[in-house]
């Protein structure tokens, strides 16, 4: 069923107190779902021609922590991201080329056999921060159909045109109907002035054109049958085709990275509002970059580290590894809309902090609130200062979250109550003075914000089976060199496992048990 709302009137009351930012009227309006009880969200997925970057891991964190929340809420959400796995060509480049063909070429594979690959990377990667996947997840290829009939819609109403095979997007004839540059603050006449001369500009008849479909030259691998001709599909109508098939003309929310404002985002509502004569979202939402030195992540400043270099910590920028949740607390500690500035010394402080954070909740969740009894300085009763104090932190979760999705107050929150639970396990506050009704209270509420919201959760539990395994592994590999008297071996395995704060002893039976030892 699509999520098709045009004809409603917006006259229900919103399920919650949300607010969200919404970046078309750079504001923060009243979120209220176009149909009750639904919400339709789309998000612009990876190009995947190459590995996902810690960059891309903050828009795809961003956005299942809004889809979580939206689903705690009781709404029933269709998240629809995609995956780019052909089209996506820079006309900000010296020419169109488009990435996964060219990629291909370079590590000379089939273009889908690459495609696969980096899918495959970046599903592990989301499987590593504990992102819950999207309801469809559409790929551009398998919608080449959808594309091209929007682009026959285009022509037919005088908004796009033909030029040897390729087609292109009026960007001036809509803009004088309609408030083009409206999501981005651009101004027509300053794209003009500021579009480069680059080679194909030729073809249209402006240079703030873009392209809708690309003619492939005889060396593109990847191309498909159209009315122009054979080619391959440009980078904004492939959203604009696949939101509308998943999600109706209208829907609730589009998301992704700041950097899309322009050109993405801005082709997308033009291109859509033509073809579906509504523009696409009511709400776009954009969470903003992370920065290395104050300089966006890219492949143009050369300070790209990826998601599995951040894991093991194989990069010259990084002092050591960081874990998946490390990272994730690290980005959910900065609103979403704030620049995030990448540095060792803020991982690993994320690292500690998380680490406090876990160890506090781990013991309040095995803990029980019947038959909690303390002797601290014999005190029975309620300490309704310290009672009110916990229940206003907890209610205060609430509305952070609901304005537009503020992670970094709740988690100062949380910070806030750590004292409090771990007082209660060392035993300096009094079970009695907390009383049952917060303890449970507070146990419940951080349950659904550290687990079902913020999505946290605890990694070493993940990790036991894999360590034991590979622990095994090298305790019958020593047991081999000292068979053999290989004593230089058998004493580096000991002694590089130390290092690492894993300790071995020698049993006199002739086993080896093995623990972990802080350093």
């Amino acid at each position: 069923m699509q999520l098709d709302a045009n004809s409603l009137q917006l006259t229900f009351a919103p399920m919650s107190n949300l607010r969200v930012y919404n970046s078309y009227v750079r504001d923060k309006e009243d979120f209220v779902s176009l149909v009750p009880g639904h919400v339709g969200m789309y998000v612009c997925g990876p190009t995947v021609s190459g590995e996902s970057h810690l960059g891309h891991a903050r828009p795809y964190i961003t956005f299942d922590v809004i889809f979580r929340y939206l689903m705690h809420l009781g709404y029933k959400v269709r998240y629809v991201r995609n995956i780019t796995d052909a089209g996506h060509f820079e006309e900000e480049g010296r020419e169109a080329v488009d990435k996964i063909s060219t990629k291909a070429q370079i590590e000379k594979m089939e273009p889908m056999e690459l495609v696969q690959k980096y899918t495959n990377l970046f599903h592990w990667a989301m499987d590593q921060f504990n992102c819950l996947p999207p309801s469809i997840e559409p790929t551009a290829t398998g919608h080449i159909v959808e594309q091209i009939s929007m682009i026959e819609e285009l022509i037919k109403a005088g908004y796009a045109y033909e030029v040897n095979g390729s087609v292109y997007f009026d960007v001036k004839k809509y803009a004088k109907g309609h408030d083009y540059g409206k999501l981005s603050g651009r101004v027509i006449d300053d794209l003009l002035e500021t579009t480069r001369e680059l080679e194909g500009q030729e073809e249209k008849k402006d240079r703030a054109d873009f392209a809708l479909w690309k003619a492939a030259p005889p060396e593109h691998i990847m191309r498909w049958k159209s009315p122009w001709g054979e080619g391959f599909p440009g980078w904004h109508i492939e959203c604009s085709a696949m939101s509308t098939k998943y999600l109706g003309k209208q829907f609730d929310i589009h998301g992704g990275g700041m950097d899309l404002l322009f050109p993405h985002h801005e082709s997308e509502i033009a291109q859509s509002t033509i073809c579906n004569h509504v523009p696409p979202a009511r709400y776009w939402i954009h969470n903003n970059m992370i920065t290395i030195n104050g300089k966006k992540m890219g492949k143009s400043y050369n300070n790209v580290i990826k998601l599995t270099e951040m894991f093991s910590g194989d990069h010259p920028m990084l002092e050591k590894a960081y874990s998946p949740m490390t990272i994730r607390f690290f980005i959910l500690q900065t609103h979403y809309r704030s620049t995030l500035d990448f540095s060792n010394e803020a991982l690993q402080a994320a690292e500690k902090g998380l680490k406090r954070l876990m160890e506090a909740y781990e013991w309040l969740k095995q803990s029980e609130a019947v038959g909690q009894r303390s002797e601290v300085g014999g005190q029975k009763q309620e300490d309704e200062g310290l009672k009110k104090k916990v229940t206003t932190l907890l209610n205060e979760l609430d509305d952070f979250i609901n304005d537009d999705f503020n992670t970094a107050k709740v988690m100062a929150n949380i910070f806030e109550l750590i004292p409090v639970i771990n007082s209660l396990k060392d035993k300096t506050i009094a079970f009695e003075a907390l009383g049952a009704d917060t303890f449970n209270l507070l146990k419940d509420k951080l349950k659904t914000f550290i687990e079902d919201i913020l999505g946290l959760k605890q990694e070493s539990a993940a990790n036991d089976d894999k360590l034991k395994g590979v622990m095994q592994v090298l305790i019958e590999l020593r047991k081999e060199a000292r068979a053999k008297k290989d004593w230089a071996t058998s004493d580096k395995i000991r002694n590089q496992l130390a290092e690492i704060g894993i300790q071995l002893k020698d049993e006199k039976n002739g086993n080896i048990s093995w623990n972990l030892t802080s350093l």
